[in-house]
């Protein structure tokens, strides 16, 4: 009785060497960042750098700047304007502190009452970025005319009495004070402080909230010791969002503001377009986003949270 062979089998084809496969995996997550990489550097890190040099230039526009590292540049620029720095972050700070107060309730409500009306009352919070910062903020230039509605209700009420106290406004007018600039910084970046709120407050979940009632504790001992402490990275990402852009506006102290209401971002701005002093402009830019590090640094220290929306 004879075995007839198997017929030889054909060898699987060779797949690629497994160690390749590993290293094509691992090198993707690189490939899918290359493209903001390259955006950062281009758009980012190399205007930081062109900045840079130019602090340190000496000259002028019809000569040319050439760097000589002239460092003086900066202590002359903080000296002679640090009414300005001053004036920024105090407008800054007083907008987002009423960024936060406005829209701490108004997130709230959104994230816990608003049932069925959620997504309306979010499209209402991020409907005035369907016009232009411009737009928005020379509408304010109407709403607080002389003479008009709002300021003749202030005025009735003696809110502008207290204003004037303050400082904050001169007489019964509103326009080119101090009031107006704040207000045009609350409006503008009001939806900067609401979204991450919202967004924070919206994780938090509810059953929480019952519990704590369960231990028969009040609303505000629910608030105060479960609500607030959760929503921190919400509060704290919100108030950097706003007071990080504020600090540096200058759209809102030029159309709403005067000369006694100028920003350092109004300096900035006259600088590099009006006196064509380069140098002085940048190093006036490197001295607010020095300053501006160092207090969101101490900041988010302070905060306890590192856990940003």
């Amino acid at each position: 009785m004879t075995t007839t062979a198997a017929p030889p089998q054909a060898p699987a084809p060779a797949g690629p060497p497994v160690h390749k496969t590993v290293l094509r995996k691992r090198l993707v997550p690189y490939w899918l960042l290359l493209p903001g990489i390259l955006w950062l550097l281009v758009f980012f890190v190399l205007p930081m750098v062109y900045q840079a040099s130019t602090s340190v230039q000496t000259g002028s526009l019809e000569e040319g700047f050439k760097v000589t590292w002239h460092l003086q540049t900066y202590w002359d620029a903080f000296t002679e304007y640090y009414p300005q720095f001053l004036r920024s972050l105090l407008y800054a700070g007083t907008a987002t502190a009423l960024c936060l107060l406005l829209g701490y309730p108004l997130a709230y409500l959104i994230a816990f009452k608003a049932g069925r009306w959620r997504n309306l009352l979010l499209v209402l919070v991020i409907a005035p970025f369907f016009t232009s910062f411009l737009i928005r903020t020379l509408a304010w230039k109407t709403i607080l005319a002389d003479g008009g509605p709002v300021v003749e209700v202030l005025n009735g009420i003696g809110f502008l009495d207290v204003t004037s106290w303050l400082g904050m406004t001169q007489g019964d007018r509103v326009l080119a004070t101090p009031l107006a600039v704040v207000c045009g910084l609350t409006y503008n970046f009001l939806p900067f402080m609401i979204l991450p709120l919202y967004s924070s407050l919206e994780r938090i979940d509810t059953r929480l909230h019952e519990a704590a009632g369960d231990l028969y504790a009040r609303p505000a001992t629910v608030f105060r010791k479960v609500t607030f402490p959760l929503s921190m990275p919400g509060v704290v990402s919100g108030t950097l969002l706003t007071f990080i852009p504020a600090s540096g506006d200058y759209v809102n102290a030029e159309l709403l503001g005067s000369t006694d209401t100028r920003m350092i971002g109004n300096v900035i701005q006259s600088q590099y377009l009006r006196i064509l002093d380069y140098p002085t402009a940048a190093a006036l830019s490197f001295i607010l986003m020095a300053i501006v590090l160092i207090m969101v640094t101490i900041y988010i220290r302070r905060a306890g949270t590192e856990d940003l929306v």
